[in-house]
Formats: C-alpha cells, sequence, structure tokens
C-alpha cells in the first residue's frame, strides 16, 4: 500500500484508541482520535478544527455533556457530516491511522481492522480507565451507542457493529491482551503496509 491507511473501529472500550497510536508509532504514520474532532465541533459548532489529529478519548463521552450531545447530532446532521468529510480528505492525503465508527464503511480506501468484545468486559475496561462504577459506564456505553447507531443508520444507512465482511481483519479483544491484539494487527499490517 503506496499511501498508507489504516482505519481501526469498534465499539467502546473495545481497544480502538491504543491500538491507533500503537500502529502509527510502529509505521510513522499521523495518528487521528476521530471522537475528540468530533466533541471539538459540537463544543464550537465551527467547521474548522483546532486540532485535526484530536486527542485519547478522556472519558468525555461517557459523561452527561456528552448524552446532549447526542440529540443536537440526530437533530443536526451536519455535525456527523462535516467530520467525515474531513476524515474522507484526510484518507485521501494518506499516511494516516485513525480511530472511527463511521471510516470503515464509509472510505473505499485503508485497511480497515474492527476490534470486537462484549459489552461486559468493554464496560470494565472503561470503568477503570475513567475510575467509574460499571453499572453507570453500561447504562453510558448502551445510550452512546444505540444514539450512535440511530444516528448512522439515518445519514449512512448502515447499522454500526454490522457488515463485518466491510473489515479486512477482526480482532476479538474479550480475552487477550493488548499486547497479543498488537500482534495480531502487525503480523496483518506487514503484509500490505
Amino acid at each position: 500500500m503506496k499511501n498508507k491507511v489504516v482505519i481501526v473501529s469498534g465499539l467502546s472500550g473495545s481497544g480502538k484508541s491504543n491500538l491507533v497510536e500503537f500502529i502509527a508509532e510502529e509505521f510513522n504514520l499521523k495518528c487521528i482520535h476521530t471522537s475528540s474532532l468530533l466533541k471539538q465541533l459540537l463544543e464550537r459548532q465551527k467547521e474548522e478544527f483546532l486540532d485535526e489529529t484530536g486527542e485519547k478519548n478522556s472519558g468525555w463521552w461517557e459523561s452527561e455533556e456528552a448524552k446532549q450531545s447526542f440529540e443536537k447530532r440526530l437533530n443536526e446532521d451536519k455535525f456527523d457530516q462535516e467530520l467525515d468529510a474531513k476524515l474522507l480528505s484526510l484518507i485521501e492525503e494518506g499516511n494516516v491511522v485513525m480511530d472511527s465508527w463511521t471510516m470503515g464503511y464509509l472510505s473505499k480506501k485503508g485497511f480497515k481492522i474492527w476490534l470486537k468484545a462484549s459489552v461486559e468486559v468493554r464496560a470494565e475496561r472503561i470503568s477503570r480507565r475513567n475510575s467509574q462504577s460499571k453499572k453507570d459506564v453500561l447504562k453510558a456505553i448502551k445510550l452512546k451507542e444505540d444514539k450512535t447507531r440511530e444516528i448512522y443508520k439515518h445519514l449512512y444507512g448502515f447499522i454500526l457493529g454490522e457488515e463485518l465482511d466491510k473489515f479486512d481483519l477482526v480482532i476479538d479483544t474479550e480475552n487477550i491482551s493488548e499486547k497479543k491484539v498488537r500482534e495480531i494487527a502487525l503480523k496483518e499490517l506487514k503484509k500490505v503496509l
């Protein structure tokens, strides 16, 4: 792959952010945390981005403020559409790795990885990361994923977490270490990058 593009998808707590940072370092690619870019758009309500790479999720998407943002996104398509247009533009430029819920479905370019794990395991990971109760995290994940599925079904016609045949590699992260996930991804990426 001359113009390197890697897209890592998966639901909350599946390990996307950690894997994209590893891939970025391993292959010297620009690392993009897309949820941070969406947060910038929602907070500023402007088209331009302060920082086009974004930052790793710090738990904002499980907050009360984020819950309110779903209604804004359901009522105004512009936030998701502008973000996705920007991401497609970055993919065209190449030499990038990103964690994205949409690009695995929308982009025709790139090596696409889906990370999967049960909601219980994902909630436990987020609970540890954010120092929140697992019960609260489970509730936040359900709301976030249900609303996001609704948004993407409305905007693009796909159901997040389905049609995994669109991905080049699916890794079940349920019972394996982060190191093992990296090894599996690296083995496959070395074949194509």
